[in-house]
């Protein structure tokens, strides 16, 4: 009972959220404190918690650019907590060697937000005027990564939903075999001597109580499903757009 309304609420709680989200995943100009000074950045906010958020993009970077970040320790905006990858060779900005650094925050306990920045050494940080071509360069590195956030995000949810799919669909299969077997077992006491009275009225009353939670059950069921098709729909389309 107690699991069975847990998770209607947080059914209830996603796809209230969900339409919230439309301003994730969109790359934005802004700036982030590093090394005591204001540096121009491009953020983005992408669902996930942000320690997984921070692995998957070190991972993201290493698989498609090759950038390998050292771990700057604790999130935050401190020099000593960004990600840093120094005098690298990074094609898709330019043809010198930079420097590149991420930091990774959690707005909330459900979404993080990413800022990339960079420079050529620690005097010279990108910026969308002195070098527009490295700074938008990093752009489109960051809008590709949200791209790939986006795709994991939805094939997490969906995972999950399965897992919720699945986990409804074996208490409902457990109430169902335990209102089947009350119900036979109410049967065979009503033709039992007066004794078995009170256990006959016990089991009527259980039958009552499980038929309600069979319903709730079947409603969650239906949730789950509407849930998972829904993000199925949305992940089939960003692969069609991609």
């Amino acid at each position: 009972m107690h699991k069975i309304f847990a998770l209607m609420l947080a059914l209830v709680g996603l796809l209230t959220i969900a339409p919230a989200s439309a301003q994730l995943y969109d790359v934005r100009a802004s700036e982030v404190n590093y090394d005591r000074k204001a540096r121009a950045a491009l953020k983005v906010q992408v669902d996930g918690k942000a320690s997984d958020v921070r692995e998957f993009f070190q991972d993201w970077m290493k698989k498609n650019y090759n950038v390998k970040f050292k771990n700057g320790g604790l999130l935050g905006l401190s020099k000593s907590e960004a990600l840093v990858a120094r005098q690298i060779p990074a094609n898709s900005i330019s043809g010198k060697l930079v420097d590149l650094y991420a930091t990774v925050v959690a707005p909330s306990d459900s979404t993080s937000e990413v800022a990339v920045f960079g420079g050529f050494d620690d005097n010279t940080f990108f910026d969308p005027d002195k070098t527009a071509t490295e700074y938008n360069a990093m752009r489109v590195m960051a809008q590709t990564f949200a791209t790939a956030a986006r795709l994991k995000a939805y094939r997490d949810q969906i995972a999950e939903a399965e897992k919720g799919v699945k986990t409804a669909e074996k208490e409902k299969e457990k109430l169902e075999k335990n209102r089947v077997y009350l119900q036979n077992n109410t049967t065979s006491n009503l033709a039992k001597i007066e004794e078995l009275l009170k256990k006959n009225a016990d089991n009527l009353q259980q039958i009552r109580s499980d038929s309600v939670s069979l319903i709730k059950n079947g409603q969650v069921l239906d949730l789950n499903r509407i849930q998972l098709q829904r993000r199925r729909d949305r992940l089939s389309a960003l692969d069609r757009k991609n």
